[in-house]
């Protein structure tokens, strides 16, 4: 979820990403789900869940803030990486910025441990308006610069975007089959940055990787997303909606990947907004590709990708629900190997650090806090 808007020109199509129409109009894939063999362990469902994030920052980010019809004339569809040096933006960096604070402190987190990181890391460094940061990050280092401190610093323009979402599936990997307590301990985290419908985002995406990392089945992360959030908030209406529009467009005779993509956004969307990163826009879309995919990963993150809006957040977090859901080894072999340590182009201090590391990391932490399911099949 970065600063730039929508004005700002496309990039440059690579030599393998000619536009190909004929996937606008292919079929709807099956909404029947494929048996699997072994059900993940959780550290297969934590890496799942955290280079699933990665893998789909990657993807949407050539497409962020983009329309879909700009997509298919640049495009086509997008199918796979569009750039030959694919890498992730601030969503993955600062995901990994949580991770590191929720590994060290485990459920004893409190904002002033969010604070208090958030100025080691970021804002105390003399890393200038670090480039790529999304609007609600810029604001909230801006005002803890200024000396403001939690919940003041969180009082800025862009409280209520999908920074909070981008950056919440650490949570629900640590606390697996705990939505609750993941959505209690994203809540914390965002205090520093969020206000109101920004919160309930990173609610909504931490309660729902959470109930992922220990289930087979998408609707339980659905509805452990509406758990945790007002009834009556825009989010839970959103997410509602989208899920809803995802469930019943594939269902028609005529139905196509394109019309269901345009299915799922219509119903969210909000037209002629100037900004694309509203949280409850960003998690009806994330939830929504997530539900007409029936957790399948691939179809979850391309389907994010191929909407726009916000599209490497979006992506972010349908690649983080379909990867706690299916584990790390239902991400295509070919995408998940070019996830690399971060480069530190947002969050300097995050440079050099993997995905994969802070999965494990989070997995050791939780200890003796692991869903007694997945524990025992672990022991087997």
């Amino acid at each position: 979820m970065s600063a730039e808007l929508s004005a700002a020109a496309p990039p440059a199509r690579s030599a393998s990403s000619a536009p190909s129409p004929a996937h606008s109009s292919a079929p709807a894939p099956s909404l029947s789900r494929a048996p699997r063999a072994l059900t993940p362990s959780p550290t297969d469902r934590a890496r799942g869940a955290m280079v699933g994030l990665a893998v789909g920052d990657a993807l949407g980010a050539p497409a962020e803030n983009m329309k879909p019809s700009q997509i298919r004339e640049r495009w086509g569809r997008i199918e796979g990486f569009v750039s030959d040096d694919p890498a992730g933006t601030d969503d993955t960096e600062y995901a990994l910025f949580s991770g590191l604070l929720l590994a060290e402190h485990g459920s004893a987190l409190t904002v002033e441990h969010v604070e208090a990181a958030w100025h080691r890391w970021i804002a105390d460094l003399d890393e200038g308006s670090f480039r790529g940061a999304g609007f609600s990050e810029r604001g909230t280092l801006e005002n803890l610069r200024r000396g403001l401190a939690a919940p003041i610093s969180a009082q800025h323009r862009h409280a209520w975007s999908d920074g909070l979402a981008m950056r919440a599936a650490p949570f629900g990997v640590f606390a697996a089959g705990r939505p609750a307590e993941a959505a209690r301990l994203v809540a914390i985290d965002g205090t520093v940055s969020h206000e109101g419908e920004g919160i309930y985002g990173g609610r909504a995406v931490a309660a729902g990787v959470a109930a992922a990392m220990v289930s087979d089945s998408p609707g339980a992360a659905v509805q452990a997303a509406l758990s945790v959030i007002p009834e009556n908030s825009w989010t839970s209406r959103s997410l509602q909606r989208a899920v809803s529009a995802a469930r019943r467009a594939p269902l028609r005779p005529d139905a196509t990947r394109l019309s269901v993509e345009r299915a799922v956004r219509s119903s969210v969307v909000i037209g002629g907004y100037p900004w694309t990163d509203l949280a409850p826009e960003a998690i009806g879309l994330a939830f929504g590709a997530f539900t007409a995919a029936r957790g399948d990963f691939t179809h979850a993150v391309l389907t994010a990708v191929n909407m726009g809006r916000d599209a490497d957040t979006t992506a972010a977090v349908a690649g983080a629900l379909a990867g706690a859901l299916r584990g790390h080894a239902a991400i295509p072999e070919r995408w998940s190997s070019a996830i690399r340590p971060v480069r530190g182009s947002c969050l300097p201090a995050m440079a050099g650090r993997h995905v994969r590391e802070i999965a494990d990391r989070l997995v050791g932490a939780a200890g003796g806090h692991l869903a007694p399911s997945d524990a025992a099949r672990d022991a087997s």
